[in-house]
Order: structure tokens, then sequence, then C-alpha cells
């Protein structure tokens, strides 16, 4: 028997609402009676063979699942994150963003329409997959020498920073910039003190 309160939580993970003051689409937040568990994310963790000895998938995920837990994202949704080297992140920025050159970190959201304005389609099992973010290690190892701190905390600030733009955060003006810090910014402390 499906309940009044399952029907409702499915139909508002579909729609998108405005935050803040309009100027960010994200997925809708949880509300209670929902209780917000990292066990119920499906994060899907790809690391490319020369960078594992370097960092944990389970590290990975507990990181991305900080990022949705802080920004109270249904559990019943689904990400993608891959570590890549420089010549893989180059490709893809080539190839979607038309720059050919490396880069620190790409997200590809998947909840918003294609370019004939379709919808994605949801799946059977009625996880909302957010998409996917790729980080290029190599970049966060020379990134994190800049900034005179560890490559974990650097693959962090990529993987904040990767998952608020599936949320859809964004820093195209001054506006939307000051908003998505501070929200890493907040995050951030967080992950540092339960996995840094």
């Amino acid at each position: 028997m499906v309940s009044s309160w399952n029907v409702n939580i499915n139909i508002a993970l579909s729609k998108m609402i405005h935050y803040p003051y309009n100027i960010i689409k994200r997925p809708v937040p949880v509300t209670p009676p929902l209780v917000l568990s990292l066990a119920q994310m499906e994060i899907g963790i790809l690391i490319d063979q020369e960078f594992k000895r370097a960092l944990t998938a389970v590290w990975l995920e507990k990181v991305a699942g900080q990022v949705l837990l802080a920004e109270h994202v249904n559990p019943l949704v689904e990400i993608g994150l891959v570590v890549t080297g420089q010549d893989k992140i180059q490709e893809l920025n080539r190839l979607y963003l038309e720059e050919d050159t490396p880069t620190d970190v790409l997200s590809f959201p998947m909840t918003e329409s294609d370019v004939d304005g379709n919808s994605f389609i949801t799946p059977p099992d009625n996880a909302l997959h957010l998409g996917e973010v790729v980080i290029s290690y190599p970049q966060a190892k020379k990134q994190a020498k800049e900034h005179g701190h560890t490559v974990k905390k650097e693959v962090a600030v990529l993987i904040i920073h990767g998952v608020l733009h599936l949320l859809g955060y964004d820093h195209d003006t001054p506006g939307h910039r000051r908003v998505m810090r501070k929200r890493e910014a907040a995050i951030m402390k967080i992950i540092e003190e339960k996995l840094l």
C-alpha cells in the first residue's frame, strides 16, 4: 500500500523550486517525517586506476554524501563521482564546454530539461539522478600545493563545488557567487570536522 506521504514525496522530487530568492534551482528539500540518511543515497564512485592509492571510494562517498545531507536533499537521490586525470578531463571539457584545457572539476547535471525542453525520465525506483561530477586528481594536487593544504582537502573542495552545481548553484553573477561561496564554506566546515 502506498501512503499519501510517499506519493507526495515522489511528486515533490520531480519538481524544482527556486532557492533562495529565485536565483537557484534545486531539488525540493526533505521535510519531516523523512530522516536524512547517507545509507539511502546512491553515490557511484569511479576512480581511475592510477589514483586508487591516493583516495578511497568510501571517503569520496562520505564527502559527497555530506554535501547532500547539508543541503537537505531527499535521500532518494543518485549521483556519480569520477576521479580521473588531466587528459580525460581536458577531453570532457573540450567536448562539452568547448574549452580545450584541463580543469579541476566538471559537473553534468541531469535534473534539467534537455535542449528540446523535454524533462529527463524518472527511473522506476523513483531515485532522482542528479548527475555526475568529474574531478581531475592531478589538478587537485597542483591546487592543494598552491593553497597550502592537503590534497584530500582540495578534493573535498572540488566535490563540494561540483555537487552544489548539480543542485543548481552557480557562480555566473556576483549574487550567485556569494550564495555559492557561503554554502561551500559552511559545508567545508562540516567536512573538516567529520572527515579531514
